[in-house]
């Protein structure tokens, strides 16, 4: 179950995140302040330098050509979410929030913001999390990934109640029109994208990440911010402020 959601380390340190399977034993601490002194001091470890840009890149690049990052390829910050379809502060997020960072933000050009499955929901009886993530994908191969994605959390019915089902995303594809339901069909049977989701949920536990939804920002040069739970708007203005000052 999600935790309850809570704003981490304001001032920039990244959520105590443990980046040992990246980065030789480093901590979130070494990361980010490798991440500082890579900006100021050019007698750094090549071998550091080089990990860890490696592992922004991991983290800032999407999985898939047709689940893109959405706003400008110019943007300086990248904010990436990590979240299940099935949390309810992810959820929460997207109704309280989402809106006012994409067009405050994402549609002028200052923040691209990109999604990663992290599947913490699933259940033995009930894997909808999981399938929630393969549908999302398998709308991303007729174009519509964002559309789809937004309309399974307008569909939210939170954890453990079944409303993530074969029937129910299906409908959700029809809803927002998908042109080809029996290749969509084909797609959620073939596993074609079980392989995507378990490398996203593997990228995030090795990072430490707990609970859903987290938020890493990620600059060029400067170092990373966190962000967990589905803080209010204010939350992330101010992180971003942050990042634009620093």
């Amino acid at each position: 179950m999600d935790k309850k959601p809570r704003r981490v380390n304001q001032k920039g340190l990244i959520l105590g995140i443990i980046l040992a399977v990246v980065i030789i034993g480093g901590s979130a601490t070494a990361f980010l302040s490798m991440g500082q002194r890579n900006s100021n001091n050019n007698n750094n470890n090549p071998t550091q330098t080089s990990e860890l840009n490696d592992l922004i890149k991991q983290i800032t690049q999407p999985v898939i050509q047709n689940a893109s990052a959405l706003g400008s390829n110019t943007a300086k910050i990248t904010i990436v979410e990590f979240g299940d379809y099935k949390c309810q502060y992810c959820a929460r997020f997207h109704r309280e929030t989402s809106s006012q960072i994409m067009d405050n933000y994402v549609k002028t050009g200052q923040v691209k913001f990109l999604f990663k499955d992290f599947v913490i929901n699933d259940r033995p009886s009930d894997k909808g999390s999981t399938l929630a993530s393969i549908a999302s994908y398998c709308a991303a191969d007729q174009g519509k990934y964002w559309q789809y994605h937004n309309e399974l959390y307008s569909k939210s019915q939170g954890e453990n109640v079944g409303w993530v089902t074969q029937e129910s995303v299906m409908q959700f594809a029809k809803n927002i029109q998908i042109p080809n339901m029996l290749a969509f069909s084909e797609c959620l049977n073939s596993q074609r994208y079980d392989d995507v989701i378990i490398q996203n949920t593997h990228l995030a536990r090795s990072l430490g990440i707990s609970s859903t939804p987290t938020f890493l920002f990620i600059v060029q040069g400067k170092k990373p911010m966190g962000i967990e739970g589905a803080q209010p708007y204010e939350s992330f203005k101010d992180a971003i402020s942050q990042i634009q000052n620093s």
